[in-house]
């Protein structure tokens, strides 16, 4: 009897090693072995928010005529409030040291003054940042809706889509674009520009 197990011993190693993993992958229902956990929604705002403004339905920012930009209508309440915001700067000037007080106020704005500004309206920033400190703000890479790009010396945000940056590097001249999207301060630029030597930061669920 004994003789006869050892003998089937190999046949049930061979059945075992073509069925089981076939069972394993069954059992996997296509997670790859790991727990796949949705990203929670984003937070609600604590209050509502102070501004207002164009929409435009999907879930990409638009550049209107005027140089300000119509918020997508598929974002969450904080990015349209950061969009709307950031429409208000759109005619004041480069100035360096700019929305730097705990007002976040100025009569002109530089890079990181701008980038701070939108951000503290969406509920995401209470006090503004230099372009360097944004290197350690938030979480490491793009995030799904704002994305923060910075460098000790420079920092542009891309919400939903638009550029909002006090530099036109990566602009080039293209009719119907706003001329505004060509000046120097805080504007919409409906162009990417190079990320490279740049961070990209975001926060957690944008």
């Amino acid at each position: 009897m004994s003789l006869f197990l050892r003998g089937l011993a190999p046949i049930v190693t061979v059945v075992l090693c073509l069925f089981a993993p076939a069972l394993a992958a069954a059992q996997d229902h296509g997670t790859g072995g790991a727990a796949f956990e949705a990203e929670p929604p984003p937070p609600s705002m604590a209050s509502p928010g102070q501004w207002t403004g164009p929409e435009v339905p999907g879930a990409a920012a638009e550049l209107l005529p005027d140089g300000t930009a119509a918020a997508p209508a598929d974002a969450p309440e904080q990015v349209k409030q950061a969009i709307w915001a950031a429409n208000s700067l759109q005619t004041l000037p480069y100035v360096y040291g700019g929305g730097h007080s705990r007002s976040f106020k100025g009569k002109g704005y530089d890079c990181s003054g701008t980038v701070s500004f939108a951000l503290h309206a969406a509920g995401l920033l209470r006090m503004p940042l230099h372009s360097g400190a944004f290197m350690t703000w938030g979480l490491k890479g793009p995030g799904r809706w704002i994305t923060v790009y910075t460098n000790p010396g420079h920092a542009y945000a891309v919400i939903a889509g638009l550029r909002l940056d006090t530099s036109v590097a990566g602009m080039s001249r293209l009719k119907g674009v706003s001329r505004k999207a060509f000046e120097r301060g805080p504007r919409w630029r409906p162009m990417p520009r190079s990320p490279r030597g740049f961070r990209a930061r975001h926060s957690l669920s944008f």
